[in-house]
């Protein structure tokens, strides 16, 4: 009940005080993120967490100049693939087989069969789908606020192109896929904050086959 009782207590704010949150916060929120799973275990994409004002300055007009990406606390970008590489694919499969301390036939076939697919589709496609696994993490982050009693504005509402120039992210191999400040709501500016969260009744949203 206590993780229900802060998801009905979470909303995206629209406006926030600038008040730092804590590093212990910010790493548990990130912790989740990584624990978060992924397609094949890959984890696609890497977090650039931005304290940096400057920065949140230059990302605002290119995210509708909404006022969270320099009032809050941290800006979480997450970052995509461009694509996947055999590089890419045989790192997270040698880290396996490193931690867990042996290699398993299955997992090794499993690995040549990714190689044998993944790396010969077209960019466009196997970026959307490491992207797909950016918003796995980046529910896990945003829950994680939630339980934190941190304030999250999930973001779609930018100019990628522009965020991906302003942190060098192409010559990284990546792609900005969506934003999350995070920080605590100014209620006095937030239209939001006093509004009754509204979400499909349970029997329009779910249907059980038995």
């Amino acid at each position: 009940m206590e993780l229900l009782d802060k998801l009905n207590w979470r909303y995206a704010a629209k406006a926030m005080n600038g008040e730092k949150v804590s590093e212990d916060k910010i790493e548990r929120i990130l912790e989740a993120a990584r624990l978060a799973p992924t397609s094949s275990g890959l984890q696609p994409f890497e977090i650039f967490v931005i304290k940096n004002q400057e920065v949140k300055e230059k990302i605002k007009p290119v995210a509708w100049n909404q006022s969270v990406v320099t009032d809050c606390s941290h800006l979480f970008v997450f970052a995509a693939w461009d694509t996947y590489t055999a590089e890419r694919i045989n790192y997270m499969f040698d880290l396996t087989n490193k931690i867990r301390g042996f290699e398993n036939e299955g997992w090794e076939n499993y690995r040549q069969m990714l190689l044998s697919t993944y790396p010969q589709k077209n960019a466009e496609e196997n970026f959307n789908h490491a992207a797909k696994q950016a918003y796995i993490a980046f529910t896990e982050a945003l829950t994680a606020a939630a339980f934190e009693g941190v304030d999250a504005t999930p973001m779609e509402g930018f100019d990628a192109d522009a965020v991906d120039q302003i942190l060098g992210l192409r010559e990284k191999g990546l792609r900005s896929a969506v934003l999350l400040p995070v920080g605590y709501r100014k209620e006095n500016e937030d239209w939001l904050v006093d509004l009754v969260k509204v979400r499909k009744p349970m029997e329009d949203m779910v249907t059980v086959i038995e």
